[in-house]
Order: structure tokens, then C-alpha cells, then sequence
């Protein structure tokens, strides 16, 4: 072996050994961009006042729950998820439980066209839905509309403790 090729297979090396020991600091930035937006979504919700279900309201043609926080209507009111973009960045959403289904209620997910994803489903086999189900946080990488992204999906409960819907935060991987 020539020292030319040996100088290129301890730099091929030591730029692969970088490469991977990169790869869990970034996944831990991510995560924890995504827990801080997380709580910086919830208490800014909190400050609205408590979550409930109070009717029904059309939502991109969808007639599903109408869900608030105090007396503020979040169905097609984007003040809440646009604050925290604002703020840390990404994606927010409020779904609302509609049936079996959570539908986006309040969004700056785009769709391809670049409009609001309201109306939009949580994807029912994806990786998130299952822990919503058993009432559990979920954090972790999901394809979004076509797209993957770090993100977190944390249940909204009613003064019951019912889950009536999910507060979501996301990034763009």
C-alpha cells in the first residue's frame, strides 16, 4: 500500500468515526428543541384556560369537535400555533379526537400546495397514534404529509381526564 492510500483510508476512517459519533448529539439537539417547544406550547395553552369540548365546528369542509382552551376556540384559530412557531421554531398543532380520528385543528403543518394542513388526519398506523391510545406521550421521528420530522405528541385531557385531543411540536429533519 502507497502512503497516498494510507493517508486515505485513516482519513476515510476518522471522518466515518466523526459521522456516527455526530449522529446521537444531533438527535439529542433535536430532542431536546423539540421538549422545550413541547412545553412552551402546553403553557401557553394553559394560559388560555382548561381544555373542553364544547359542540361541533367545521373544519376544512369536516364537521368535528369544537375544542377549547378556556373560552377560546381553537378550530381554525392559529394565533396559539403560530405564537410558538414564532418563538421556538418548526411546527405546531392542536388536534381534536373525532371519533377514532385526530383531526388538525389548528396547524402550520403546509400541505404541497402550501396551505394549512386543518382537516388533516394523524396518521392512524402511525408510530405516534399507538402511545396516544394508551394515554402516553410520543417522541420520536414520523413522516408528516410525505415528510419526516422530530417530533413530540403529548394528549390533551379534559377536567375529566379524558383524552380529547394532542398538542404536537415537530422540526423538518
Amino acid at each position: 500500500m502507497s502512503l497516498k492510500q494510507v493517508a486515505i483510508s485513516i482519513l476515510t476512517a476518522t471522518c466515518f468515526t466523526g459521522a456516527v459519533a455526530l449522529v446521537p448529539i444531533t438527535a439529542v439537539a433535536q430532542d431536546s428543541k423539540v421538549t422545550a417547544a413541547m412545553d412552551l406550547l402546553k403553557s401557553k395553552a394553559n394560559e388560555l384556560g382548561s381544555p373542553k369540548i364544547e359542540g361541533t365546528d367545521a373544519v376544512a369542509g369536516k364537521e368535528v369537535p369544537a375544542i377549547y382552551f378556556g373560552s377560546t376556540k381553537m378550530n381554525n384559530n392559529f394565533t396559539l400555533v403560530d405564537d410558538v412557531v414564532k418563538e421556538a421554531g418548526g411546527t405546531a398543532t392542536i388536534f381534536v379526537k373525532s371519533g377514532d380520528e385526530y383531526v388538525r385543528v389548528a396547524t402550520n403543518v403546509k400541505k404541497d400546495d402550501g396551505s394549512r394542513a386543518i382537516g388533516t388526519i394523524l396518521d392512524p398506523k402511525g408510530k405516534a397514534i399507538e402511545s396516544i391510545k394508551k394515554g402516553e406521550a410520543f417522541y420520536g421521528e414520523v413522516d408528516i404529509l410525505g415528510k419526516p420530522y422530530v417530533t413530540g405528541y403529548d394528549p390533551i385531557r379534559d377536567s375529566d381526564k379524558h383524552v380529547i385531543g394532542i398538542y404536537y411540536v415537530g422540526y423538518l429533519k
